[in-house]
Parts: structure tokens; sequence; C-alpha cells
């Protein structure tokens, strides 16, 4: 598998965070693109999870720790020398914020300032890429989409978290990773991502639309719906990552020009009802249903979205798959883990491929 210029080829590329969802898909790719890759992160938080149902213990340098442990990550760093960073360690999830607010800025933001301070007394590290989220933008709800110059905010506490993480990356960009002294005092690259909502194939988290379905579907339960008529930016996890990975292939060929905040969502078509999720779902697996149960305790965003601009026109990024093939893809990877998951490795790879095969067919940069 040869795209993104050859970059991650035969590179040591640190993964914090890749015992969750995003960070083993992306560990997986990193590995089929012949990088080194060194995992940081907590023991994985879900049964089954993703990480273990993969046996990415065999297959990446597995270091089990905690970013808030700036000693930890550190000697991680030190010991391991990576020359490019993702960084997607993070308390992820809205209503658990509410639950552990101080874990949750713990976790995202001092957890961000620890990475940074690992990279900034470490040597080798080239390029940083800090995964944060679309909800780090103070959400007005309004009908068009967030641009990286729109203000940072964030309602809850997960949101402010990220909100805040942005904020921090872009005090360590200009106060110790500037543009202006690069190759000077410091050959560090940094850059923020922001996505929407990710689906695909090995999501068991807590309070999410998919793994809610998944889990009462497997179960043949009855699929609780909260909110029906929110409105989700839904996006295949392969979508953000292939924009993680071609900016952080720009960075080290450009680490000026490219380090910067970018943002990685789906086309308009891509947005849909909570409600009309939840359907398509049921008629890709086959049967159940679903009912609603409305919850008015917690402050949850109806309508948020991305401008991608930017990362279209600067970066010739752009979404591979509509979003009924992203749930066709999703529902797939689950229907092959339910029925006979025993070469689940492979077909997750097999995804993969034929997610770059499609990407290669319409001409996207990365993939060419």
């Amino acid at each position: 598998m040869d795209s993104f210029k050859g970059v991650y080829k035969g590179k040591k590329v640190l993964v914090t965070g890749h015992t969750g969802f995003k960070g083993a898909w992306l560990s997986v790719w990193l590995g089929q693109l012949g990088s080194e890759v060194i995992g940081f992160a907590l023991e994985p938080s879900t049964e089954p999870s993703l990480f273990e149902v993969l046996k990415l213990e065999d297959n990446v340098a597995h270091v089990t720790g905690d970013v808030r442990d700036e000693k930890a990550l550190r000697h991680v760093v030190e010991k391991y020398r990576p020359d490019i960073v993702f960084h997607m360690a993070a308390q992820s999830l809205v209503r658990l914020s509410y639950r552990e607010p101080k874990v949750t800025y713990e976790t995202n933001v001092m957890g961000t300032v620890n990475l940074f301070e690992a990279v900034r007394g470490g040597k080798g590290v080239k390029v940083v890429v800090n995964v944060t989220s679309d909800k780090c933008y103070e959400n007005r709800e309004w009908l068009f989409g967030y641009r990286e110059i729109d203000p940072v905010g964030g309602y809850d506490p997960y949101s402010s978290s990220k909100g805040c993480a942005e904020i921090v990356t872009t005090a360590y960009r200009n106060s110790f990773f500037n543009h202006k002294d690069y190759g000077r005092t410091h050959t560090v690259a940094l850059a923020s991502v922001r996505a929407g909502n990710v689906i695909g194939g090995g999501d068991w988290a807590e309070d999410r639309l998919v793994p809610d379905c998944i889990k009462a579907l497997a179960d043949n339960r009855t699929i609780i719906v909260r909110n029906p008529e929110s409105i989700r930016p839904w996006q295949h996890v392969l979508e953000p990552l292939s924009g993680y990975l071609w900016l952080g292939a720009l960075m080290w060929e450009d680490g000026i020009r490219y380090g910067d905040a970018w943002n990685f969502g789906p086309h308009d078509e891509g947005i849909l009802t909570v409600e009309d999720t939840v359907k398509k779902i049921v008629e890709l697996w086959g049967r159940g249903s679903y009912k609603i149960r409305r919850d008015a305790k917690l402050h949850e965003a109806r309508l948020l979205k991305l401008d991608i601009s930017k990362a279209h026109l600067n970066l010739g990024w752009r979404p591979v798959y509509k979003i009924d093939e992203a749930l066709e893809k999703t529902m797939s990877w689950y229907k092959k883990y339910y029925g006979n998951g025993s070469d689940i490795y492979d077909y997750t790879v097999k995804q993969i491929k034929n997610y770059t095969h499609t990407a290669q067919k319409i001409g996207v940069r990365w993939s060419v």
C-alpha cells in the first residue's frame, strides 16, 4: 500500500490513544504504510474493543500510560524518538464529561500540554498533529459550516476542553514552534485537526449513536433514540484519518506552510438527523426496531457542521464516501465481526485498501 507520497514508510510514528476507536484504525493504516508504530494509551475502555479484537498489541510497540503523566510521556518520546506524532488520546465523550469534568480537563488540556512538553524537551520529532474535535467551536447552531478562523469555545466540559486544547496548540506554535524560527531554534511543525462525528466498524463506546445501535441490534433489543431531530455530520472513520495522514505527510515536506488548524468533515449530503441515521442502520442490519425516549437533562448540540473549503483548496483533500456508502461499510464490518470475526484484522485491512482504491479512482491527491 503506497500512498501519502510514501512519507510514512520506515518512519517511527507515535500514536497516543492507539487503544481507542480512531487510534486503532490509524495504527492499522500506518502499519500498512510501512511505519514503525509506537502506541501510548490507557488500556482499552470498552469490552469488546477494536484494539483487542484486532490483536494490535502484536503489531505495535504498545506502551500503557496516561497522558496526564508528563514523566511517562517524556520517557516514551526519549526512548523511541518518533519522527511523527498523532496526538489522539482524550476523554472523548460529552455525557461522561458531565460526570467527570475534572478528568476531562486534565486529560484533554493538560494531557496536550504534557505531550507538547515531551516533544519540546526531546529530539527527533518533526511533525505533531493534535486531534481535537468539531465541538471545539463556539457553537451557535447556524446553518453554515464553521471555519478554522471562527472562535473556539464549548458549552459542555468536553467541548470546552477541546476548545482549550486548540488554544494551547496555538500558544505552543506561537511561543515554541513558531514558523519564523523553524530550522533555526526548532524543527517541529505543529497542526491541529477537527473532525465531525465518525462512524466505522469497531466502535463500542458508551453513549454514541452507532455503537448504541449495534449493541442493541446484536442483543435483539430495541434501540433507544434520545434526540431524534439532532443533525450530525456523519463520516466514515477513514475520511478524517486520510486527512490527518495527508496533512502529516505535507508537514513533513513543508512544516511552515501546513502547520495550522484544519477541518476534515463530510459534504453536506453526509449530514443526517439522528432518526434518519437509525432508520438506515436498521435497514442495513436487516432487522430491528427503535423507540424515542427524549432526554432533556443534559445539553447536546442540535446542529454542528464544518466548512472543509480550506482542506479542499490548500491540501487537495476531499471526502471519498457518500453517507450511504459510509454506513454500508460500517454495518458490513459489524456483520462480519458478529457473524464470523476470526479474520476481522484482514477484513479491516481490506476496508482500508478498498477506501484507498476508491480514492484513487476519483483522483484524490493523497492516494496517487
